[in-house]
Order: C-alpha cells, then structure tokens, then sequence
C-alpha cells in the first residue's frame, strides 16, 4: 500500500464485512481500533438521533448514495489493524444503529474502548436513545408490522446506500496532518492545534509508539485549558518579554511557537538545537543520579522553540509549573506551596474581568521568574527567600493595577505593562525579568521600581469600601479568617510590606 490510500466504502462494508472495496486494491480483514490516544466517545443522545433524522431525510428523498462522513485510517504494523485517527464518534454512532435494528454481528463493538467515564455513559445512553426510535415493537398489530418493515428497509439503506471517504496512511503523523487539515475546512481550528499538526510532521524520525504516547499526553488536557494556557501565557509573555502588546493568538502569529526546525543549519539553529541535546543527553543519563547534579532545563521562555518532540515536552513541562503555582502547590525547585498571598487571592479576588487580568499577571510574572532564576531541584535557601521575595514584588506591581481601577479592561493593563500609563508602577515586568542575569539584581531592580500607593490613589471600589469600614487601615490586620489565615483586602500586603501609605 502506499503511504496515503484515498477510497470509499459502504457502512455494511466497513463494519459488517470489514472490508473497504472502492479502491485500486479492495482491502479485507480490516480490524478498526480505537487507540489510547483517541479522546472519548462525546456524542450525546441528540447527536445520535440528529444522525438518524438525517439519515431518514436522505433516504425519503431517494438519495441513491449518501455520503455521511470522512474516515482517517492509520494502518499500524499489526497485521489487519487500522486505528481509528478522525471518525471514531461517527463510527461508534453506527454501530449504535445497526445494533438497535437488529444486527448482532459487528466485531468492532466488543472490543474494549478506552476505559472513560464519557464512552461508559454515552455509548450505553445513545444506544437506548437509538433503540426507542428504531427497535421492535412488542404489539401484534399492522402498525408494528408496518414499522418493522420500515426499519428492515432503513437497515439496508444504511448498510448499502451510506458511504464514507476513507482516507489510509501508514504515517501517523501524516494522519494527524489530514485530519487537521480537514477539520480546518469547517469550523477554524485552535491555533495549538495547528501547531500540534506542525509538530506531529516534524516527528518522522521517532517511533510510532512514542509519537502515541506523546498524543496521548496532549489529549489528556482540555481543549478549553490548551487554548487557555496558549493564548493567555505562553504567547503573552513571549510579547511582553519583546516590548510588545499582546493581542490574540491566531494562525497569522502562530511562528513564534513553530521554532527551529531539524533541517535548519545555520549557526543560530545549531546554537539552540545543541543546547537541547545537550540537556536531553544529561538528563537522559545517569549523571544527575550519580553526581547528585541536578538536571539540566532544556527549555527557556523567551528562546526559540526545537520543533517536533521537543515542542511537546515544552508544552507539558510549562503547563504542569503553571499548574502547581495556580493551585498553590509545592513543586521541588520553587515553594509556592500555602502562600498566603496566592492563599488570598484565590479566595476572595477570582471573580471579574478586572481580577482575572490582575491575576494572569502575576501567574505569568512568577512563572517567567521561575523559568528563568529557580533550580528544578534541591533549592537552597537562599533559592527560596528570593523566590518568596520575589512573589511579593509581583503581587505589589500586578495588584498596584487593580487598586487604581474601579473597572479594569485589558486596554488600560496592556498600557500599564507595556510602561506606557500614568498609574504608579507601571513597566514592563517580563523585560526586566528576562534583562537580569541573577535573582539578585532582578530584587534590587524592583526595589528601585516600585513606589506605595496611597489612599487617594486606591480606585478599586471593593478594597476603598473595606479601608474606609476600618477607619485609618491600622486594623486591615484584623480582617483575617482564623481558620485557615486568608485575608479579606489584598491591601493588607500592601501595608505589611511597606507600600501602603495613609
């Protein structure tokens, strides 16, 4: 076969006589599979039934052939095997129908799908949704005749009359490739995922049981939280860091995350692509166990990218960093964990666009600090007084923002970011981080930036409220949950840290 095989075959065909037969060369013996990679059965009952409507249309209208999707196949090295890439929801779907009209021979439903808690619920819910429209009747009478022979005649409508375009390769990452590619002809894709195509193409030199397991890591994220994590962090700090604004990630700014590709050759390239091997080849090794060194990052935030695996472990390495100082936790390199001011924050200032923008500032401004000056492993304690010097810096200058704003937009942040507002501490952040060669000097740079806010300056009506209810703020202390230490005014560390003045 070669690498991509572009045929049409039948319903009946496919599942019933696991054959594909519109083709230069028929294939039999064809064993479907869902792989671990795949997402979940997500298909609801109103999208089974929704199938069937259209399926019912079709046919009433006398359509001779009806075509109902697009398959992606990627033939494995086992013998028969074709994983499923795009079109599992479909094809699990019919042979949901076929089951509910009577048919008891599709081997492809009883292997076993990816153990999930949506293929569970959904495959057992759309069949009964399914068997309620198209099932037998119990009565003996002319009315369930009548609808038996309807559905003999819609089961053979399915088996015979539906078609799918069935698109084989023996590449999975050209199979990846199509399937984006035709996803993009519909509704417009996620920019990750254009650059998980981009990427997947650049993989053509490791196996296909790594390129599964790298798959399968990504699926494990949320389309929501990858979209999130992309367009609100990892390409804002990449603008910030230049002196830029930072407006939407699309597909027109997507280069600055395609990185430098494995045929590159110039001196620049090879800089970075040997700094990569270099870490990974340390890492990989059992140097760092037998020295008692610790590993060696092989990624920065503000350098370019190695394209293929490495965007991959990129992705996850800065996604789980983010993760544990969102949910407070201790990770080895930085201690994050029980912060009272993330603590703080979290309970009382989650909600609002203004506080949601104040927030992605400071996660972002520690997450480059971390990336850039905090060891992975075996912090001293100098490592972690200046890490916990440094949170306190980025929640004066990101909520110094807030307290000026009675409603903050992004207009008003991206000028106080990019330096360019009259608010007091307003600078560029992430291009003082990425300047400092040393934690040190990035504190003593700090120290000379920021300036307290007075009462006056405090527009924010939330914490005005809370500072005139006690007077002249000498008892903000007092606003204190006592059982797990959460301040109620984030002004609080304003006062306790020396940038609060009445």
């Amino acid at each position: 076969m070669n690498s991509l095989t572009l045929s049409i075959t039948t319903i009946g065909d496919l599942l019933l006589r696991k054959a594909i037969t519109n083709c230069e060369e028929p294939i039999k013996n064809v064993e479907l599979c869902v792989p671990l990679y795949q997402r979940p059965y997500k298909w609801t009952a109103r999208n089974a039934i929704q199938l069937l409507d259209d399926i019912i249309d079709a046919k009433n209208s006398n359509k001779e052939r009806y075509r109902v999707g697009t398959l992606i196949l990627h033939k494995t090295k086992e013998k028969g095997q074709y994983d499923i890439v795009d079109g599992q929801q479909r094809i699990i779907t019919f042979s949901l129908l076929l089951t509910a009209l009577g048919e008891n021979s599709i081997e492809f439903l009883k292997q076993k799908i990816y153990d999930n808690i949506y293929n569970d619920h959904n495959i057992a819910n759309n069949y009964n949704a399914l068997f309620r429209r198209v099932g037998l009747k119990s009565e003996d009478n002319d009315s369930a005749v009548e609808h038996q022979r309807e559905m003999e005649h819609l089961k053979d409508y399915i088996e015979n009359r539906c078609e799918l375009i069935v698109v084989i390769t023996t590449d999975v990452s050209e199979a990846f490739q199509f399937f984006d590619s035709q996803n993009a002809r519909g509704k417009a894709l996620y920019p990750h995922d254009l650059l998980k195509a981009y990427h997947l193409r650049e993989m053509n030199n490791i196996s296909e049981d790594e390129t599964e397991r790298i798959v399968k890591d990504w699926e494990q994220v949320s389309q929501r939280d990858l979209a999130d994590f992309f367009g609100n962090y990892l390409y804002r700090i990449k603008e910030w860091v230049a002196g830029n604004k930072a407006n939407i990630l699309n597909e027109h700014n997507i280069h600055m995350f395609k990185g430098v590709t494995r045929s590159a050759r110039t001196p620049y390239a090879q800089f970075y692509k040997s700094a990569y091997c270099y870490a990974d080849m340390v890492n990989s090794s059992a140097m760092p166990f037998v020295s008692g060194t610790r590993n060696v990052n092989a990624f920065q935030l503000d350098t370019p990218i190695i394209a293929g695996k490495p965007f991959f472990e990129y992705t996850k390495h800065y996604y789980n960093i983010l993760k544990d100082i969102q949910n407070n936790n201790k990770y080895e390199g930085f201690y994050i964990n029980d912060n009272i001011i993330v603590k703080t924050l979290d309970r009382h200032f989650k909600k609002g666009i203004g506080n949601g923008i104040t927030r992605l500032m400071f996660d972002t401004s520690i997450l480059l600090y971390v990336d850039r000056f905090c060891p992975e492993i075996y912090p001293t304690k100098e490592d972690i007084d200046l890490f916990e010097q440094f949170v306190i810096y980025a929640f004066i200058w990101a909520y110094s923002l807030r307290a000026q704003y009675t409603n903050l937009g992004w207009l008003s942040a991206q000028n106080y970011i990019m330096g360019w507002s009259e608010k007091i501490n307003t600078f560029n952040m992430y291009k003082l981080i990425a300047k400092q060669d040393t934690p040190t000097s990035l504190l003593s740079a700090l120290a000379d930036k920021l300036n307290p806010l007075s009462n006056d300056d405090i527009k924010d009506g939330w914490a005005q409220e809370c500072y005139e209810y006690n007077g002249d703020g000498e008892t903000l202390k007092n606003l204190k949950d006592e059982k797990d230490g959460v301040y109620e005014n984030y002004l609080y560390f304003f006062q306790t840290n020396g940038f609060y003045k009445n």
